[in-house]
């Protein structure tokens, strides 16, 4: 499995990226950047995320090391700033720079949790969370995906029940889901049409559309679905669109379970049609057990139950079609 920039760290703020062999790390401390004054850690939150998608890593670097002496570097905005860097090192596929920021970031931030909790704020788990993935994709690179797998599963059992839970097992999945049996669905609720029997899908060609009802994306991908039905449904594909609740309604008003199923089946329904031809299973454990931290998430399963793509992020027609065809 190739495992692109996207696929990997789509969602949580539209990260992105992949870490390969690279190049040796750039030389830092130059008379410039030692002659800089500091910057607000917001902003150089702001200048770390600008490189990494830029793939500036030599600059970042600089700028960061620069920067060190002026700032408290056990702070969760610094760790931040040093999990972008790791982030635009795996993009630029410099796996050397991105394990020194990555243990950075993620070092620091368990050093933390011995005096807070990491939900407290937002910045911590985002710098562990990305800290863990980057470390991940070092393993695969150095071409130990084992290894890989089993720090994942290792880190997601440390963290289990915290907010970078399901972010962890879709990086597990990005490592080993794909070529392996498609799990079978929970279903706690459904919207629309009962999900099918796990033998009615035997023989079938399976697309799974692991979407939330606020995400903008999720909208824009249902045509796509919509065009891939119209085209291959005869040919045996079956379109599932497993969701979960998330508490709130329209404008994130808050709702009890109850409230929020009738607003999917009512307002929502009207305003954003379901396919009558998409069965929706409704449970949280589908999403903390296929990793979907970023919405939506697209499965595609064979004839045969096993899975052949696992992408966090959604896919242009021109793109998820030929996943399809070689299938039918």
């Amino acid at each position: 499995m190739t495992v692109s920039k996207l696929a990997v760290f789509a969602g949580m703020a539209g990260l992105a990226f992949s870490v390969a062999c690279g190049s040796a790390p750039a030389e830092v401390g130059t008379e410039a950047e030692s002659a800089a004054g500091p910057l607000e850690l917001s902003d150089l939150v702001m200048e770390m995320r600008d490189m990494a998608w830029a793939e500036e890593v030599d600059a970042a670097q600089a700028l960061i090391e620069g920067q060190r002496p002026h700032h408290d570097t056990s702070s969760p905005r610094w760790l931040l700033a040093a999990s972008w860097l790791g982030r635009g090192a795996g993009f630029a596929e410099r796996w050397d720079v991105a394990e020194r920021y990555a243990s950075e970031a993620r070092d620091g931030s368990v050093a933390l949790l011995d005096e807070r909790d990491l939900d407290a704020d937002s910045e911590l788990p985002l710098a562990l969370g990305a800290g863990i993935e980057v470390l991940s994709r070092v393993h695969d690179a150095r071409g130990d995906r084992a290894g890989g797998v089993e720090f994942l599963t290792a880190e997601r059992e440390r963290y289990r029940g915290t907010s970078i839970e399901t972010r962890i097992q879709k990086n597990v999945l990005l490592l080993s889901l794909e070529g392996a049996p498609f799990p079978v669905l929970d279903v706690e609720h459904h919207l629309g049409t009962p999900l099918p029997p796990a033998e009615d899908l035997k023989g079938k060609v399976v697309v799974a559309f692991f979407w939330a009802h606020w995400c903008p994306d999720c909208k824009r991908q249902v045509p796509v679905l919509e065009q891939l039905h119209d085209a291959y449904a005869d040919q045996g594909l079956v379109v599932l669109g497993p969701t979960q609740l998330y508490g709130y309604v329209q404008r994130g008003e808050d709702a009890t379970p109850e409230q929020e199923l009738a607003y999917l089946r009512g307002a929502y329904q009207e305003r954003f049609p379901i396919p009558s031809w998409m069965s929706v299973p409704v449970s949280q454990t589908n999403f903390l057990e296929f990793g979907v931290s970023t919405t939506p998430t697209l499965v595609v399963i064979d004839r045969e139950g096993i899975v052949q793509l696992y992408n966090p992020g959604d896919l242009p027609y021109e793109e998820l079609a030929p996943h399809v065809e070689r299938l039918l």
